[in-house]
């Protein structure tokens, strides 16, 4: 994980008091969106909505761990709602069971890689083809602003370019008005959102996006061209799995 990762990603140590296994930044706190006290009244749904969102905007990697405590004292909150939303996100995937009372973020594997991949492009091509139909000028023009305003932004370190990503599609599908197909990307990308961590922080950390597929995107849903975005979209998600794929078939 990078300099800007959460505060409680540290190092895992033979105690499970560690919260994550990479090296931790000091400003991670300060960047963790949407991270703070939970003085809600529905506790564990607070810590449960924070956790997801870091998870689909990519700020853990694969491999990360985290510990019950030390997210509770990041809460600022007791253990148990920490640990009820914790339980939901192991039964969406986005965590399994670790030695010591801890929780992994699930390692990087081809076969999980190749499986998300399939199940991204089936659900988010449907998703965009409703948004060919159904969006609306004023959606279309605030996925051009999201664009501009993450071209325009210097300097861009990778977790800015991974907010602006999940900011344009989640914009994008929630245009097609179909909440039920919502979830179902929602709980994919908070298996997939680690995948994006490890492009931007280790494989390539001076990528950066032109966002041209994305522009490809908006183009073709202002002309109701529903095949013409599918077919950008789908390009789109290819980019980065060709990439994973990659680095899973290196030596070592």
């Amino acid at each position: 994980m990078s300099e800007d990762s959460l505060a409680a990603v540290t190092d895992v140590s033979a105690s499970a008091e560690s919260t994550v296994s990479n090296e931790p930044a000091s400003s991670a706190h300060d960047v963790m969106p949407g991270l703070g006290p939970a003085r809600q009244v529905n506790l564990r749904e607070l810590v449960y909505d924070q956790l997801k969102d870091a998870f689909m905007v990519g700020y853990f990697a694969p491999g990360d761990y985290l510990n019950l405590r030390e997210l509770a004292n990041r809460f600022e909150t007791s253990i148990t709602p920490v640990r009820e939303a914790v339980r939901r996100l192991v039964a969406e995937g986005a965590l399994v069971d670790a030695p010591a009372r801890a929780l992994r973020v699930p390692p990087l594997r081809r076969s999980r890689l190749i499986d998300l991949k399939q199940a991204r492009i089936g659900i988010e091509s449907m998703v965009t083809e409703l948004a060919a139909e159904r969006a609306t000028s004023e959606e279309l023009d605030r996925l051009e602003v999201i664009l501009d305003e993450a071209a325009a932004q210097k300097p861009k370190t990778p977790i800015d370019e991974l907010k602006s990503n999940q900011l344009f599609h989640f914009t994008l599908y929630s245009s097609a008005g179909s909440p039920t197909l919502l979830r179902f990307i929602e709980s994919l990308w908070l298996q997939y959102g680690p995948f994006l961590n490890l492009i931007h922080y280790t494989i390539d950390p001076n990528i950066r996006g032109s966002h041209k597929d994305h522009r490809r995107i908006i183009a073709a849903v202002r002309d109701r061209d529903a095949a013409a975005a599918k077919q950008a979209l789908v390009t789109d998600i290819s980019r980065s799995f060709d990439i994973l794929d990659a680095y899973t078939q290196k030596p070592g």
